[in-house]
């Protein structure tokens, strides 16, 4: 075959990720796809991969695309003719501590909500299923009976020779080099053997990633991390389909593999590799065998299986996996650069990610949009901080280290902070703030009364703060409090097209009168919600735009991409404006002692964002809440952030900082949709109850009216609604399954507890073939499965605190 000289799709990387995102472009999509591999096939970290593949996580979402791997490997031997080693043999999770069980307990009902199996066995039957193992410390196991192994590189040669039938092209030792770009586009891949023309590049480059990112610009904040596993000699009495076992509290795992085992383990004290960037030429290469590291898996494994102290060890395996500073992978267009997208960093879920990673990147290349509600590995999760190589590095070893550890919920990681604070870091601190980071920004989440340290101490049921969150949301409800947002996101749009711009991509009315501030939601064109965010009006041709901090680069781009190439001026002012929200039925008092402003409700009604002056600082005052109550969020110049938060607190004596652990709970009963839980990608408006939020019978076009306008006619086939238990010992974290007179009809997407109804509550959609109504949803006798135990629930469509909203209005 001759050099090609131009393709449509160009994927850099013959691992797994991107043999199979060429595998469903070809096939799905028909597409031109060439696939340029430095090395061999599968010569990266693929070939030395475990080949676990389980497929239950935190997410619907990504659960999904688990479980089209295994459909997908299931079948793909039957198409192409090569065989993928998969053995469904399922999978056994130990668990020796209560936290654990627990854990698993609410894993099982996880498993439920997303329509799988996951069953919770005690020691007797897990020594019947592994007659090698030692039980004598079990609580129990999780059994999912759909997991299990296979082959890595006879997967992904079976994916290379499926692509090959499809059309793709597969071109091996061929180094990228760099690339030609226009603006923001890539044009041309420099290769070593040539330049190729093409219109989209997808980086599946694995640990090179990174490097190859670079080259246009692309931050792929990866970390390489040695991982080691041995391969024993024939083990007597082992079964050729015993089940994978992960071992979390010994921090190990083991799969069958021709009579022996394979086992490796995640240590608390990971060994990363190189910062800088990675020799091209390791190909096929593993680093020395380190069994003085290795031997704290040793030893736990033959505690676990005590045959293991009696057989040979035919190889060690010691390779790079990439990782990430959260865990997850990444997949999504680089915010970066306008036709790049990346699927990389898989935490050494690659074998199990890869058919199912590779369907929707493909799906995402073609299309423009991620064909479901992929935020939890979406690269655009990721900030200007994700830069900093050694950051990411410190920050991915620890996630490494938590691979195994009981996931608490709230639980916060601990190395690189703090990294970003705002200028009340101190004086917060100094009252007893117990911080909390996102995407780097230091928050309080709570605030420890004297006499209570100010630490948070991490259980599966009521947390050490529950009681001091408690006092701060109910000071909220009957005074007042500041909460310091300045780590929300903040945007400014200009020109002489910004209005017309947004309308044409904001679900309802944006392009007010000067001064209105309106909440909208942005849509796909599935209808489904991609961001959630206010607009404010301040001049004929100027919005100020703010949104969720996590979001930050997500919704920065999202805009950007949709808007017109000229007319428009968009940028970035985060770190230009600090925010205080004053909240509370006491806001208007302690607003008004610090300014000659007129705040009362004509000059300030709900909805409006006006400038005002408070201790001489020009602040942009929005009125708007997120907590239930009377408030305003103060957007004032970051530099002049601790003179106003000073006038606030002395004005009156009785405010308090309060921090974001009781603004969820004031949110939660005021019934506030959150994104990236309540509402996603996934829901529409009118599924949200959001459809007052939407300009649909104004005729005004926008982006994803077209799908709203095709469903409008018919039964909703989901939508969300409030619960609330009484059970005092009921703690809701999210996920929850809900039964409607005895039967699954959804699951929590988020759940908390109501200091002021007292009583915890959760928010989750509803789901019936039929279609559903609001009559539907009240005739219903419902109950939450809560770590696999059915606790009653009453179901609402209004808000759980507040439902006139006459307050927040007044």
């Amino acid at each position: 075959m001759s050099f090609p000289a131009q393709a449509q799709i160009i994927v850099i990387g013959g691992g797994i990720i991107g043999c199979s995102t060429a595998y469903h472009l070809a096939r799905n999509h028909k597409a031109d796809v060439l696939v340029l591999e430095q090395g061999k096939i599968t010569s990266g970290s693929t070939w030395h991969a475990a080949g676990l593949v389980g497929q239950l996580r935190s997410s619907a979402s990504i659960t999904k695309v688990l479980k089209y791997s295994v459909d997908l490997y299931k079948g793909l031997a039957a198409e192409t003719g090569l065989d993928t080693g998969w053995k469904m043999t399922g999978c056994l999770r130990l668990a020796t501590t209560p936290d654990r069980w627990t854990e698993f307990k609410r894993l099982a009902t996880t498993a439920r909500s997303f329509g799988m199996e996951m069953e919770l066995v005690g020691p007797d039957e897990v020594r019947r299923m592994w007659p090698l193992m030692d039980t004598s410390d079990l609580i129990g196991a999780s059994w999912l009976p759909t997991d299990g192994q296979a082959s890595p590189s006879d997967i992904t040669q079976s994916l290379a020779k499926g692509a090959r039938m499809h059309g793709a092209k597969i071109v091996e030792g061929v180094r990228v080099t760099g690339f030609r770009m226009e603006g923001r586009r890539i044009t041309h891949v420099e290769t070593d053997q040539g330049v190729i023309a093409c219109e989209t590049v997808v980086n599946c480059g694995g640990m090179w990633a990174r490097q190859i990112g670079a080259m246009a610009g692309v931050a792929v904040p990866l970390h390489p991390v040695k991982h080691q596993y041995i391969v024993t000699e024939k083990i007597p009495g082992l079964f050729p389909d015993a089940a994978t076992l992960r071992d979390p509290d010994r921090r190990t795992y083991f799969k069958e593999e021709v009579g022996g085992l394979v086992m490796g383990g995640y240590e608390p004290n990971p060994q990363g590799w190189v910062t800088g960037d990675i020799p091209e030429d390791w190909e096929f290469r593993l680093y020395d065998d380190d069994y003085d590291h290795f031997g704290q898996h040793l030893v736990e494994a033959i505690a676990r299986i005590p045959a293991l102290a009696n057989v040979g060890v035919k190889q060690m395996i010691n390779g790079a996996e990439s990782f990430t500073p959260d865990g997850n992978f990444i997949l999504g267009p680089a915010p970066e650069c306008a036709n790049m997208y990346v699927g990389a960093g898989f935490n050494a879920f690659g074998i199990a990610s890869g058919g199912g990673a590779g369907w929707v990147l493909a799906e995402w290349v073609m299309r423009g949009e991620a064909p479901l509600d992929l935020w939890a590995v979406d690269i655009r999760r990721f900030s200007t901080l994700h830069r900093d190589r050694d950051w990411v590095a410190e920050r991915t070893l620890e996630a490494y280290g938590k691979h195994y550890t009981v996931a608490y919920p709230h639980e916060e990681y601990t190395s690189g902070r703090p990294r970003i604070v705002s200028p009340l870091y101190d004086r917060l601190k100094a009252s007893g703030a117990v911080f909390g980071s996102k995407l780097g920004w230091e928050r309080p989440n709570w605030f420890a009364p004297p006499g209570v340290e100010p630490k948070d101490v991490y259980s599966m049921g009521r947390q050490n703060w529950f009681d001091a969150v408690g006092q701060e949301h109910r000071h909220v409800r009957a005074h007042a409090g500041v909460f310091d947002q300045s780590s929300f996101a903040k945007y400014e749009l200009c020109g002489p097209k910004a209005a017309e711009a947004l309308e044409a991509i904001c679900a309802n009315r944006v392009a007010r009168d000067v001064g209105r501030l309106t909440y909208t939601q942005l849509l796909n064109s599935r209808g489904g919600i991609e961001c959630d965010l206010t607009v404010a009006r301040l001049a004929e041709d100027r919005f100020y735009i703010v949104t969720g901090t996590g979001f930050r680069t997500h919704d920065f781009g999202w805009i950007a991409d949709h808007l017109p190439a000229r007319g428009t001026t968009f940028q970035d002012v985060t770190e230009d404006w600090g925010t205080l929200s004053l909240m509370g039925p006491k806001a208007r008092d302690i607003l008004s002692k610090v300014t000659t402003a007129d705040v009362g409700n004509a000059a300030l009604p709900f909805g409006s964002a006006r400038e005002i002056v408070i201790a001489g600082v020009p602040v942009r005052a929005l009125r708007v809440t997120y907590v239930g109550e009377l408030g305003w969020e103060l957007h004032v110049p970051i530099a002049d952030l601790g003179t106003v938060y000073d006038a606030l607190i002395a004005a009156d004596l009785l405010l308090k900082p309060v921090g974001y652990r009781a603004l969820e709970s004031l949110r939660l009963e005021k019934g506030y949709r959150a994104w990236s839980s309540d509402i996603t990608p996934n829901d529409t408006p009118f599924e949200a109850g959001l459809g007052w939020a939407v300009k649909l019978t104004s005729g005004l076009p926008f982006l994803g009216r077209d799908a709203l306008v095709a469903r409008q006619d018919q039964p909703l086939p989901k939508l969300l609604a409030g619960f609330s238990v009484a059970d005092p010992k009921a703690v809701l974290s999210g996920r929850e399954t809900i039964l409607r007179d005895g039967q699954p009809v959804g699951y929590l997407t988020s759940g908390g507890y109501g200091y002021t109804i007292g009583k915890g509550i959760g928010y989750g959609y509803l789901r019936s073939d039929r279609g559903v109504t609001a009559d539907w949803v009240t005739q219903g006798r419902y109950a939450l499965v809560i770590a696999g135990e059915e606790t009653p629930a009453s179901v609402t469509l209004d808000p759980l605190y507040d439902p006139t909203g006459a307050r927040i209005r007044a």
